[in-house]
């Protein structure tokens, strides 16, 4: 029976090279000389490090900008609140969503199952995985979901025929 599934899975490299390319920048401009302004990474949690909130902005518009260029969608970025961490100083941690929430997955679900399509959706652990007796089908219920969750950024793999 043909299948897919359907998950939320960022690309962990290319965010860590976008982070690294951020600090050497925050390094290297005028406008950060002498500040702590800096961005770090552990696993799936960014935290970004200033003196002020304008500079926070700053270095969150870097960053954006340098995932970007390497192709990773900002949707994937849960940001946390702005804490002072002592002065004026501020931090702020950015988590990095990574497989799909059983809210989201129902959704899914019920999307699937109310489209009268002939595919049916079941949640396994953190994906949904898409079934039906037809590719044609399948990908009709690929597009229902692109078109109505816009959210997040989903992706498709494990093709089976």
């Amino acid at each position: 029976m043909p299948s897919f599934d359907t998950k939320l899975d960022p690309n962990l490299e290319s965010v860590g090279n976008a982070v690294d390319t951020t600090s050497k920048e925050i390094g290297t401009r005028f406008d950060f000389k002498g500040s702590s302004a800096n961005v770090e990474q552990k696993e799936r949690e960014l935290t970004l490090l200033a003196d002020s909130d304008f500079q926070l902005g700053q270095v969150k518009d870097v960053l954006i900008n340098k995932m970007s260029k390497r192709k990773v969608d900002v949707r994937f970025l849960d940001e946390g609140k702005v804490e002072k961490i002592g002065g004026d100083k501020v931090k702020q941690v950015v988590k990095i969503k990574a497989g799909i929430e059983a809210e989201l997955a129902k959704r899914i679900t019920k999307l699937i199952k109310d489209s009268k399509i002939k595919v049916n959706a079941s949640i396994q652990g953190e994906e949904v995985r898409i079934q039906g007796t037809k590719r044609d089908d399948l990908q009709a219920a690929q597009a229902l979901i692109r078109k109505e969750i816009d959210d997040v950024p989903l992706d498709f793999g494990n093709y089976r025929d």
